[in-house]
């Protein structure tokens, strides 16, 4: 198939390049390098199925129209996003521009898509989907379109299912939720399949290790620094840590799997580790572990342990990486590459 992703160079995003590519699939990213990185694509620069990497912004409509015309796409990766929660709390705009704007133009330009291509126009009101739909002669291009589990509400014992209530506590999450309805209302009113993919905490090589990056690259990081490693309020609070091929795994299977059109899905472990505990399976003999003041309380969810049976009876997808296996391919990594410090 032919595939375009957008933040295409970011972390996740790089690895299911990786993954599409390595299945026989043709790729085209689409990035404006705000958090992605060129570097996180020059292996695959050469490759014969690489079909290039776009600089852009998805709120550009003239760039989208671009990226399109270099269409059709059988399926589109929607990864490109704002994902910090504390620039969201100090500056909401651009994290629910990108978020949610930015959706809303990638969505729409796969609705175009498949109504050109099909001899329809886009804004024929007359259209009867349930109806109509099935006759049509080009299929319908797939879209994956990327959540996050800082949507939901604060957990208990129970692992979060997808049916757990949300709590946008940051303009982030509640910026990722309205572009998780928005892509699931194109399902509903349009017939596309859609499915939203809500890995959990993902983490593994390629992802940043600086104040932009996740806790486990950071962690690494300062401990191959010889720097204590810093952990937020009492660090009681948890995370479901999903190696990154996994994720990436998951992201691509429930893109192409019809039992998954109009569905939320989360991915994760089911087991959940302190950031406490974390620093310290991360931590060198003789390296220090500190306390330091949480730079956003307020947006805290205190414990994230994913209920993934959905993933499995829907896609048969389970995770194959331990925590300790991918720390130590993770610490491998930061060691071998430190331009991704």
């Amino acid at each position: 198939m032919r595939a375009l992703v957008t933040g295409g160079a970011g972390f996740i995003g790089r690895w299911v390049v990786k993954r599409l590519l390595d299945s026989g699939h043709d790729v085209l990213t689409l990035d404006d390098y705000s958090n992605g990185r060129a570097e996180n694509l020059r292996a695959f620069e050469t490759h014969p199925r690489m079909l290039g990497a776009v600089r852009g912004d998805i709120k550009d409509q003239a760039c989208i129209d671009e990226v399109f015309a270099r269409g059709p796409w059988d399926v589109v990766f929607h990864l490109a996003a704002s994902i910090h929660v504390q620039k969201s709390i100090d500056d909401p705009e651009p994290t629910f521009r990108n978020d949610a704007e930015g959706t809303f133009r990638v969505l729409e330009a796969v609705r175009a898509q498949y109504f050109k291509a099909n001899g329809l126009d886009p804004a024929d009101r007359h259209f009867d989907f349930d109806r109509d739909v099935p006759r049509l002669k080009v299929r319908r291009p797939r879209v994956a379109c990327m959540s996050t589990c800082m949507v939901y509400d604060l957990a208990g014992d129970e692992p979060i299912r997808e049916t757990h209530p949300y709590r946008p506590a940051s303009p982030y999450a509640a910026s990722k939720i309205a572009s998780d309805m928005l892509a699931l209302s194109y399902f509903h009113s349009y017939k596309l399949p859609v499915t939203v993919v809500r890995p959990f905490n993902t983490y593994g090589p390629f992802q940043k290790s600086n104040s932009e990056g996740g806790v486990v690259s950071i962690f690494l990081k300062r401990d191959l620094s010889g720097e204590p490693l810093l952990v937020k309020g009492s660090g009681e609070q948890t995370r479901d840590l999903l190696y990154v091929e996994d994720c990436a795994e998951f992201v691509t299977t429930a893109a192409f799997s019809e039992r998954a059109e109009g569905h939320v899905i989360n991915a994760g472990t089911g087991a959940d580790v302190s950031i406490l505990e974390l620093a310290g399976k991360c931590a060198s003999a003789g390296n220090r572990v500190e306390r330091v003041a949480h730079d956003h309380p307020q947006a805290e969810i205190m414990r994230l342990r994913a209920d993934a049976t959905k993933a499995s009876e829907l896609l048969g997808w389970a995770p194959r990486t331990s925590l300790d296996e991918g720390l130590a391919r993770t610490r491998a990594w930061l060691d071998d590459n430190r331009w991704g410090w």
